[in-house]
């Protein structure tokens, strides 16, 4: 079995590998060329032991990827970082002028595209004689509707988009997986038989953790802010920065408020507040190169690790079945939510092309493969966790591929690249 240094050594040099290649020769978004390469690896490791069934190499990568524990990587070390990343550079008055719709999808359209996702799963798996219990189809609809803020935001880098599309996308992804990660924890207590249906109480709990999660980024931010105003000097206001983003993570956990909820509104006050009248020039530039350094490194291992965690998915007729009718389900409860402020219409309806996007948009990524891992054992687990990686594998390469071209379509193309990342 591989030692901890073993593996991170593997996964850095891996994606120093794959980023090389992919720059040189490929040439497609990071993200996919990462996922790809994992994919490949995978399937090679797969090969070699069809082929020599008595090398230990297989099942040394699969031990260690165990090991490895990928729930806890990206809750407890890379999503804070990527998220603070990606709230620092954040258009905060134009996420006000979308306040509206982002709250919408954040939250009735989450919970709408739950609904659709689970039910459907249910009946269309049981139709085709895969066991599913409705309660667990509706775990895995809480776990894959939220789109990931990871993957929405590191897709945003690589097409050109208009102020409200990217906006709108960046500022849902940042805020609906709180959302999801508390109706998945609410529905899973329901499947495992340890809560029962209480509509009331799962609102309090997501009043409580989304809202407390808010509140606090905001003071810790504030005082962040306080203390880089207070000096000027960008070593010590870069390390202010860390140690806002893993205190804040670290005391929401304990204070049972939504971490993600509390790094981003950090990171927001931080990145609208400090850099007008807190920071220098060259403490803006040190700060920026150094969360845009986290931001790339931790993406390309965590890109990397999805498209090998594949190899712990059990292969069989009924894990393809379900990562295959997963995909179409995904897509149509995506779109349902997105367009029925359109169809009704709504306050915060949005304009046809832009709807269009934000449903071809509503990438899943790491996050759902970490809730889909975090599961218990029971009989539902592995088919739930296939359909995860088959829509996740999908959105990763497919939408993400396809994204560009469909800005430009929709008409939704600038003349001028803004970062989203």
């Amino acid at each position: 079995m591989f030692s901890m240094l073993d593996i991170a050594a593997l996964l850095l040099v891996g994606a120093s590998l794959a980023g090389w290649v992919n720059e040189r020769f490929l040439h497609l978004p990071l993200t996919v060329g990462l996922v790809l390469f994992g994919l490949l690896s995978s399937a090679a490791l797969a090969f070699l032991e069809a082929i020599f069934p008595g090398e230990v190499l297989f099942e040394a990568a699969v031990r260690s990827l165990l090991r490895l524990d990928f729930s806890r990587l990206v809750f407890e070390g890379f999503l804070a970082f990527l998220l603070f990343a990606g709230a620092l550079d954040a258009d905060v008055p134009s996420f006000r002028r979308n306040a509206g719709r982002v709250l919408y999808l954040a939250v009735p359209g989450t919970v709408l595209s739950t609904l659709i996702i689970g039910f459907a799963f249910y009946a269309i798996m049981n139709a085709m004689a895969v066991p599913m219990s409705l309660p667990w189809a509706l775990v895995f609809g809480a776990l894959i509707s939220p789109t990931d803020p990871i993957a929405v935001l590191a897709a945003l880098k690589d097409v050109d988009l208009d102020e409200r599309a990217r906006t709108v996308s960046k500022a849902e992804s940042l805020s609906n997986d709180g959302v999801g990660i508390v109706l998945f924890t609410f529905l899973l207590g329901m499947a495992s038989g340890s809560e029962t249906f209480n509509l009331g109480s799962a609102a309090r709990d997501l009043v409580r953790e989304a809202g407390g999660g808010v509140l606090l980024g905001l003071a810790t931010g504030y005082l962040a802010y306080r203390a880089t105003r207070a000096i000027d000097n960008f070593g010590i206001e870069v390390m202010i920065t860390l140690a806002l983003v893993t205190g804040t993570y670290a005391l929401a956990d304990r204070l049972g408020f939504s971490g993600p909820l509390a790094t981003v509104a950090a990171g927001l006050l931080i990145g609208h507040r400090a850099h007008k009248d807190a920071m220098s020039d060259r403490t803006q530039h040190y700060v920026s190169a150094l969360w845009k350094i986290i931001d790339e490194v931790l993406n390309a291992v965590l890109f990397l690790l999805i498209g090998l965690e594949v190899l712990i998915v059990e292969p069989s007729p009924a894990h393809w079945i379900a990562a295959l009718v997963a995909i179409p389900i995904a897509l149509v409860a995506r779109g349902a939510a997105v367009w029925l402020p359109v169809v009704l219409p709504l306050g915060s309806a949005f304009e046809a092309r832009y709807a269009a996007f934000l449903t071809w948009a509503g990438v899943r990524g790491g996050i759902s493969v970490a809730l889909a891992l975090s599961l218990p054992d029971s009989s539902m687990r592995a088919t739930i966790l296939a359909a995860t990686y088959g829509v996740v594998i999908f959105t990763l390469t497919v939408q993400m591929l396809t994204l560009q071209p469909l800005s430009r379509r929709l008409g939704l193309v600038t003349s001028r690249r803004k970062d989203g990342g």
